[in-house]
């Protein structure tokens, strides 16, 4: 075959595996623009597949619809927030720094742009569209941290003193105390902290929590 028919053949066939991963991330970073800019329900498949200069079926085979767009897009988000795997979590002898760290590593993901925009789209257009709350919660990044929290727990708490049904049911509220008030504070419900604030409210945190995990072992 002639070099030039044999370049002609390969643009023609299938993409190189490089190559679909550029194109899907290319979706993904056109849908999240798109979501974040008009929102879930006024974000149509042929905006997305405009903006992102693809045909619809160069979309439809990647995802089957919104929703699972939608999912992807929040992997994508979570992963691009997410500690780096060689950041230490659970080093070192004392639980309260360990618990300082992890509200640290917590609040960094939860205010960044992107954490923020992707609750204030969850927060506005759940109630119509139940599927977003679904998207963000079989993602796994929460149950991950519920999981290492539950962990750090299991070092200083035997099973007689705190269970692990309780340590789990412990694990989750740490995360909502660390997260909630720096949250709002960042959307505009008060001034945003300062780096500071957020590491002295990160410390009063985890000290509070543990004098409450430890006050129901008394």
């Amino acid at each position: 075959m002639p070099r030039r028919a044999a370049k002609s053949a390969a643009r023609g066939g299938r993409p190189s595996r490089a190559e679909a991963l550029r194109l899907r991330e290319r979706i993904l970073a056109a849908a999240t623009d798109l979501f974040f800019a008009e929102g879930y329900g006024l974000t149509s498949i042929e905006a997305v597949a405009k903006r992102a200069a693809v045909s619809k079926r160069t979309f439809y085979d990647r995802f089957e619809d919104k929703a699972a767009l939608f999912a992807a897009a929040v992997h994508r988000i979570i992963d691009n927030i997410r500690p780096p795997p060689e950041i230490p979590l659970v080093e070192g002898a004392n639980l309260e720094d360990i618990l300082s760290r992890i509200a640290m590593l917590i609040l960094r993901a939860a205010l960044t742009p992107q954490g923020l925009a992707l609750h204030r789209l969850v927060n506005a257009e759940s109630a119509r569209f139940p599927e977003l709350v679904r998207a963000v919660a079989s993602d796994g990044g929460t149950r991950m941290a519920i999981e290492v929290i539950s962990g750090v727990l299991d070092r200083e708490f035997s099973a007689a003193k705190l269970s692990p049904e309780n340590r789990e049911f412990a694990a989750a509220q740490f995360i909502v105390m660390v997260v909630t008030l720096p949250q709002r504070r960042a959307m505009g419900y008060g001034l945003p902290m300062t780096q500071g604030e957020l590491e002295v409210w990160a410390g009063k945190v985890a000290r509070f929590f543990l004098d409450g995990c430890r006050g129901l072992t008394a």
